[in-house]
């Protein structure tokens, strides 16, 4: 059992498909769309959500279900668990090298077209597809469940798909439908597959903004700022050095601060977190340069959205969600679920200086109880949420450290 060696940000993790030479390999615009058989139409696919991220049922080669991420963000799917091409038994596998994000170097993964996929009662036959070689995004210690995958613009491109986060549930259907859409309509405009929007921010160094970010529904994150008129996107006084995540080469380090204001369409946020990446470590190995940063689901999960693809549009309508206040880690540690059940949680990352810590928290501590309560009857959710309750709010940690029990006070700090 290893630890993870920094936070996992979806966002990060994907960017390399962002690199023109995977277009050139799928030539994804030509490619087949998903369908339905027969006079259907229509179809809605419950969802399961964790840390804002849309996780629904999806066969493969008529086999599964498997968990999958949906995605604005990727273009092909991405098949993450590598021990899915063994059992599946997938043919015509060809062998690609990929420049990761961070500070490492490249990666291998497998491409192939001899795949189908299957969502509700929709299918695609040979669908554009990569296969990691090594499980190199963690899906499943990041969101505490089994995580096979990610699906983005085949299915984006195939239908109308409403995803209403206040429910849970996905409708998709098909353009003939020629069903009258609710909510403000903001454009968007495709660059190779993935969708792009304009947002206006305000702070008191730069004062008002329009930027020009990917709209990306598979990263966690309120909003990440990276490039501004070709340099690095500047980083407000008020941050703290953080570790923003892995990416396919490494660690990505940075800093977290606010933006005093976001406006997407005439919606407006207040005090929204923001990550600005090292320069060096992500912007700066994106051969895209015509975008600032990226939009993520701790903003687009406070709104129900319709991704109408073929009309370079979405519409959003507030939901339960919008008020909620934006919130970073209050304990300055980060928590994965491990085991052969991924029911075991334990520490990866402390921060210097954090309230982690002060408390004497280490780096491959196996958390038992919190609170007295064995950490067995809370999911990863639920445990990502008492490290948020408040400043100032107590909890009490119960670790598993070289085989004896350990218990440590943690006061949480609102650090940023």
């Amino acid at each position: 059992m290893k630890p993870l060696t920094s936070a996992i940000k979806l966002s990060y993790l994907k960017t390399f498909l962002i690199f023109m030479a995977f277009m050139l390999i799928f030539h994804t615009g030509n490619a087949q769309s998903f369908q339905f058989s027969g006079t259907r139409q229509k179809d809605v696919v419950n969802f399961t959500l964790i840390k804002n991220l849309i996780i629904i049922p999806v066969y493969i080669n008529e086999k599964g279900p498997f968990n999958f991420i949906l995605d604005t963000g990727v273009g092909p799917m991405i098949i993450s668990d590598p021990s899915l091409a063994d059992s599946l038994k997938i043919k015509d596998l060809r062998t690609i090298k990929i420049a990761g994000l961070g500070k490492g170097n490249e990666i291998e993964a497998f491409v192939s077209r001899s795949i189908s996929a299957t969502v509700g009662k929709s299918f695609i036959d040979q669908i554009p597809t990569a296969i990691l070689k090594e499980d190199l995004f963690r899906l499943s210690s990041y969101v505490g469940m089994p995580i096979h995958g990610l699906l983005g613009y085949h299915f984006f491109k195939s239908f109308i798909v409403e995803i209403k986060y206040s429910s849970k549930r996905m409708i998709f259907f098909v353009p003939e439908l020629n069903r009258k859409i609710k909510g403000e309509r903001v454009p968007l405009e495709m660059i190779n597959d993935k969708p792009y929007a304009l947002i206006n921010i305000e702070s008191s160094e730069l004062g008002k903004l329009p930027l020009k970010v990917l709209i990306d529904n598979g990263a966690s994150h309120a909003v990440s700022l990276e490039i501004l008129n070709e340099k690095p996107f500047p980083v407000p006084g008020a941050s703290i050095p953080a570790n923003l995540g892995m990416g396919l080469g490494g660690p990505i380090s940075g800093n977290i601060g606010r933006i005093p204001s976001l406006k997407i369409g005439t919606f407006e946020l207040k005090k929204v977190l923001t990550s600005f990446p090292k320069y060096d470590e992500v912007a700066g190995k994106i051969l895209l340069k015509d975008r600032n940063g990226n939009l993520g689901a701790d903003i687009l999960s406070r709104f129900d959205i319709v991704f109408d693809y073929a009309d370079n549009s979405m519409y959003l309508r507030r939901n339960s969600n919008f008020k909620r206040p934006f919130e970073h880690d209050m304990a300055g540690m980060e928590v994965y679920a491990d085991g052969p059940n991924i029911d075991h949680y334990f520490i990866s990352r402390i921060e210097p200086g954090s309230p982690a810590e002060i408390s004497g928290l280490e780096p491959e501590d196996e958390i038992a109880y919190l609170n007295f309560v064995p950490v067995t009857t809370y999911t990863l959710t639920e445990i990502n949420r008492i490290l948020r309750a408040g400043d100032g709010k107590s909890v009490i940690i119960t670790i598993l450290r070289k085989g004896q029990l350990h218990i440590k006070l943690l006061k949480l700090k609102q650090r940023i």
